[in-house]
């Protein structure tokens, strides 16, 4: 640098510092004053001055900015006197970390508070929100709410990553001290307007900050939360078109924790007022209603603007959280949430995992439903409840169909044509083929289960039928189809036999669902023997029993029958029937003639539900050759041949041979895996048995320790004192 140069600096740095000066006596005049300092900032230095501090400017353009003058026009002259220099101060400072920094959080206190108190006298909020804008040259000299404004996003534009943090901080405190989280309108704008304005990199410290400020204001009213919930909503949906960073899990974790902290106070409240249903209880459990609403609407759109390979362990996360029998320990604790805030719990992260899953496409049905996300899916801890139910069904249903046909199947309907429905489906792949032999029994089994509940309604049976007919579009080769038809044959016979004692309407219901299933099966097979078939039994019912039709059943006002067994066998699906027309198509219909028989599980035995294994044991017994023809007619007239029939030996001989073989073929012609579940049935249940006359018989000696009990799934121990032990005689001394 030549010495010329070098005096010119020099010289400009001299100016510039007793300029700076020379503006301390006249600020006192808004105007004048914060002129002379915006011209001060606009003159450009090459070196900075390290000895300059702008402590005074900062404090005192800052209570410029919240000036009260009686006087309307000269307050609002002020204001924007202070916000002119608080701009010459960013724009002076912020660029070179050299010189004392404003970003320090003494500055930051006063600077960015000013700038909202400013900005929320603005009359239109929405037309500040998105990028920003380009006011005209008159708005931006006459308004203070305009000209912060635009100060805001210049400064916000300026931050990098070690100063974020310091100017966010202030936005919650102003939030916080003016109570603008309910409603929340300002408080959405603003963090709309620091989304649009920061670098697209440092979106996550926004969000970081926002959770961490939920987590403070977590035993505030339930609106304030909803609110801070909603800003949250609105920053991800923003910083979902970039870069997140590494807050996915920490963003849905934390809102996992807070739904659970809502369904605690919700239950709370609702203790503490048992017996007196007051207005301000009722009031605040709908609040509560609303911060979990908020919750789910936020987890579901951020999951669904992830890239598929996040949204899959997003997913097995929240499935990992959903209290299921045999979770794994990172379910979220609900021990002492009780049945009812444990069932609120589940329903609420099935709802948030329904948002995540929609829209979700997997190349194979393995990726989109691997073992352990299934299988705690499946579980009959979420069979508890009808919107459990739906709730489990219409996940699947997202998860399975890949060529969006679901809307065209909703509702359940006997459909007469179903090419007008223009299925798209592909041929199917070998890893589904792979996925149905190893999991296909579970699906099936949850189906059966599901049309057992006493609580069904309408919309579960839609569902129902949902779920068979997306299976036979996206999963079904021969085989599967085969099997399909076995699981309709037994659902007839869950509303013919009725061991479960349903209600008329639910055995109806059924009915109708096997119908509407086998009519839409038998047009995407293409077999016209079976297809005849199944109109032929249509047709029957729409004359003589319609309420075993979904158009029928599932009317407001439906007469029901009182009874189903004195109808004639034309009124069902006969499996004889559709073994013959499926036969001369080339299926392998050797499986027909075996009874669908449910795999059983450990939840099973242990849940509190009816066991699956005493539904199983009747079912084998009564039903050896689940032929529906040999069911209707197995009624026989008491006479005295009757009776001297049962009195020969021959008859019982022939008896013996009949079932042996049946049970030949059954072990011949049946699948291993229906072999190994009616297997597995017995021993389970041998194995129960033989546990129940071992603690009977064989107890262990009373401990002053306690001996353990368990009620209800939960272990007590009670201590015996040793005055009151009684001992064997040998054992006196």
């Amino acid at each position: 640098m030549t010495t010329g140069a070098a005096r010119k600096k020099r010289r400009a740095i001299v100016v510039a510092d007793s300029t700076l000066k020379g503006t301390e006596a006249p600020i006192c005049w808004p105007d004048p004053g914060s002129r002379e300092f915006v011209k001060f900032a606009n003159i450009e230095e090459d070196t900075p001055s390290y000895h300059r501090r702008y402590d005074f400017f900062v404090s005192r353009f800052s209570a410029m900015c919240h000036s009260c003058d009686h006087d309307p026009e000269t307050q609002t002259e002020i204001r924007i006197a202070g916000i002119r220099g608080i701009q010459g101060v960013v724009r002076k400072t912020v660029n070179d970390e050299l010189r004392a920094t404003i970003w320090e959080p003494q500055h930051m206190d006063k600077i960015v508070p000013s700038l909202l108190f400013n900005m929320q006298k603005i009359d239109d909020i929405d037309s500040r929100v998105g990028p920003p804008s380009s006011p005209t040259g008159g708005e931006k000299e006459e308004n203070p709410a305009v000209l912060a404004e635009n100060c805001f996003r210049e400064l916000l534009g300026r931050a990098t990553y070690g100063n974020m943090n310091n100017a966010v901080r202030p936005v919650f405190a102003h939030l916080d001290h003016h109570r603008l989280w309910d409603p929340n309108e300002f408080a959405v704008s603003c963090f709309k307007i620091i989304m649009y304005s920061i670098q697209a990199q440092y979106s996550h410290h926004v969000i970081q900050e926002i959770l961490g400020h939920l987590d403070v204001r977590k035993r505030d009213s339930p609106r304030v939360r909803a609110g801070i919930i909603q800003v949250l909503l609105e920053a991800v949906a923003i910083a979902a078109k970039g870069s997140i960073g590494p807050t996915v899990l920490e963003v849905f974790n934390t809102l996992l924790k807070h739904l659970r902290i809502s369904v605690d106070f919700e239950l709370g409240d609702r203790r503490s007022s048992a017996g007196s249903a007051t207005f301000s209880t009722s009031s605040k459990e709908s609040d509560e209603r609303i911060v979990q609403n908020a919750i789910i609407q936020t987890i579901g759109f951020f999951g669904s603007n992830l890239p598929d390979y996040q949204r899959s362990e997003i997913m097995m996360f929240i499935m990992g959280k959903v209290p299921v029998f045999g979770a794994a320990s990172q379910s979220l604790d609900t021990s002492h949430l009780g049945d009812l805030g444990t069932r609120r719990i589940q329903i609420m992260l099935l709802r948030s995992l329904l948002m995540v899953t929609s829209g979700y496409k997997a190349t194979t049905i393995t990726n989109a439903l691997p073992p352990p996300f299934l299988d705690p899916l499946l579980s009959p801890s979420l069979m508890e409840d009808s919107e459990l139910r739906q709730l489990v069904l219409e996940i699947l249903h997202n998860l399975i169909d890949r060529h969006d046909n679901r809307a065209k199947l909703r509702g359940i309907r006997i459909i007469p044509d179903v090419s007008d429905l223009k299925i798209k489906r592909d041929k199917i792949s070998r890893q589904d083929v792979s996925f149905m032999k190893k999991h296909g029994q579970q699906l099936y089994r949850h189906i059966y289960l599901g049309c057992k509940e006493e609580d069904n309604v309408q919309k579960n049976f839609e569902l129902l039928f949902t779920s068979l007919a997306l299976t036979t579009i996206e999963l079904a080769n021969e085989e599967v189809v085969i099997d399909l038809i076995r699981l309709a044959i037994a659902l007839q016979d869950i509303a013919i036999i009725n061991e479960d004692n349903l209600p008329m309407f639910n055995r109806c219901g059924v009915m109708a669902l096997v119908a509407a299933y086998l009519n839409f099966l038998s047009q995407m097979i293409a077999v016209p023997a079976f297809c005849q078939h199944v109109t032929k039994v249509i047709e029957t019912r729409s004359v003589e029993a319609s309420y075993f039709l979904p158009e029928t059943i599932f009317k407001d006002k439906c007469n029901l029958p009182k009874s189903l067994e004195k109808h004639e066998k034309d009124l069902f699906f006969l499996t004889n029937k559709i073994a013959e027309s499926l036969g001369g198509s080339g299926y392998s219909v050797e499986r027909l003639s075996v009874p669908y028989v449910p795999q059983v599980t450990d939840e099973d035995r242990l849940s509190r539900r009816k066991s699956i294994v005493d539904t199983v044991s009747i079912q084998v017994d009564i039903l050896p050759g689940n032929n529906t023809e040999d069911k209707i007619d197995n009624t026989e007239e008491i006479t005295f041949e009757a009776l001297k029939k049962a009195i020969d030996n021959n008859g019982l001989e022939e008896q013996e041979k009949e079932k042996r073989r049946l049970v030949i073929e059954k072990f011949q012609k049946a699948p291993f895996e229906e072999i190994a579940a009616q297997c597995e049935t017995k021993a389970n249940l041998l194995h129960d048995r033989l546990a129940q006359i071992l603690e009977l018989t064989i107890r262990p000696p009373p401990s002053p320790s306690g001996t353990m009990t368990i009620t209800a799934g939960h272990a007590h121990y009670q201590s015996v004192p040793v005055y009151e032990m009684k001992f064997p005689d040998l054992c006196v001394y």
